[in-house]
């Protein structure tokens, strides 16, 4: 879902309104939207109980809404072509994992886990936005968080408000409607990072005891840029190749006997690993030196030496390459051009077999760091990739 690109920026708030008055005929009885994200450092650390370092993005993912009194849901979306796709009304109360296919099952699993919270109340839910979809830019977690909020806020439990549930408690309930409904074997960064992030700031999370510190990270003061490159090659968390992963980390923990890889110490992993399957240890070594790059890029950035944290952000993507085997063809090309370019660090950013790349750039050197990316697909006979510079951002809100 991404709004038609004009001269004007795109408002995804003021895109899902106007389409809710088209598709019901009046204004919403409010709006609510979420971003999607770029994790910084600390890829497939988050269902391994380690630490993640995300920001979220500029783009949105906006859910119009009003209540209907059938306990019916109602979705549709404003497509990039500018039309509405509108899914079959969905009864709340039949509402099941496997029982739905596609698109919809997303607001379909908010729905689902918020029954159990006693949210019951129909709604009309339109949704816009321009978050990339399949960039593994969390395209699905903006949608769903912003959904959680539209229908908490039906129910009068407005986000922030005493009483109402709190965004870490919402994060977990999208990574169940994730998880159990949709059937993607997600960790709980998207989600916490979708809700929680504020502008300006990375967020360090320790997702075991679900501690967070917003920690500055003003890349314009240091006359920075975070460049996204977009491959246009489709990411899916539902595919095969995240979920083996998973369970080749939770195997590796129960074999050494702890309850998760962050358990094993940094200065031990050489003597872990060798009690380990050769099959599993460079999982358990990806694990255990990216828990260690985000707490060293935390502690530069904790320090004002933002421009040195490049070289942790190639480590990182090496890692990806060569232990845990996510990347691709496409996303070691961006990353390779971007640092023959003058990149001061690149990796490739969320869950892998496509998506996106980051570049730690100067501002000067964007247009050039850009063009070399483009002519490196170019070579390949590639489509061309999507870029832009990422801004850390709010974090989901009511918007009207």
């Amino acid at each position: 879902m991404a709004g038609a690109e004009g001269s004007a920026p795109f408002q995804a708030h003021e895109a899902a309104a106007e389409a809710f008055r088209s598709v019901h005929g009046g204004p919403p009885a409010g709006v609510w939207s979420a971003p999607g994200r770029v994790n910084l450092v600390g890829e497939h650390t988050d269902y391994n109980d380690g630490f993640v370092l995300p920001f979220a993005l500029p783009h949105r993912l906006a859910a119009a809404a009003s209540p209907r009194d059938d306990q019916t849901l109602t979705v549709a979306t404003l497509g990039s072509d500018g039309r509405i796709q509108q899914a079959a009304p969905l009864r709340i109360a039949d509402l099941r994992p496997g029982a739905i296919d596609g698109w919809a099952a997303y607001p379909a699993g908010v729905a689902w886990v918020l029954r159990d919270q006693g949210i019951t109340g129909g709604a009309d839910v339109v949704l816009a936005g321009d978050v990339p979809t399949g960039a593994g830019l969390s395209s699905s977690h903006a949608l769903e968080c912003a959904v959680s909020l539209a229908l908490l806020g039906l129910a009068g439990q407005e986000l922030d408000q005493a009483g109402s549930p709190t965004r870490p408690e919402i994060a977990r309930w999208v990574q169940r409607a994730e998880n159990d409904f949709v059937g993607a074997p997600t960790g709980l960064l998207d989600q916490t990072a979708s809700l929680c992030c504020t502008e300006s700031h990375v967020l360090f999370l320790d997702v075991r005891s679900g501690e967070s510190e917003q920690v500055p990270f003003d890349t314009a003061a240091f006359d920075l840029r975070i460049l996204v490159i977009d491959t246009r090659t489709k990411h899916s968390h539902a595919d095969g190749g995240y979920g083996e992963r998973r369970r080749g980390t939770a195997r590796a923990a129960d074999l050494l006997g702890i309850k998760a890889l962050r358990d094993v110490p940094f200065d031990a992993l050489d003597t872990t690993l060798g009690r380990l399957p050769d099959e599993l240890a460079p999982l358990v070594r990806h694990v255990v030196t990216e828990n260690q790059r985000v707490l060293d890029v935390v502690g530069l950035l904790r320090a004002g030496r933002l421009p040195e944290i490049g070289p942790f952000l190639d480590a990182s993507h090496v890692s990806m390459r060569d232990d845990y085997r996510i990347s691709t063809p496409e996303l070691d090309t961006a990353v390779d051009a971007a640092r023959s370019a003058g990149a001061l660090g690149a990796r490739m950013t969320g869950g892998g077999f496509g998506g996106s790349a980051i570049a730690l750039v100067s501002a000067a050197a964007v247009p050039e760091v850009e063009a070399a990316v483009t002519a490196a697909y170019e070579r390949e006979g590639w489509r061309v990739p999507r870029t832009f510079v990422a801004i850390p951002s709010a974090g989901a809100s009511r918007d009207s």
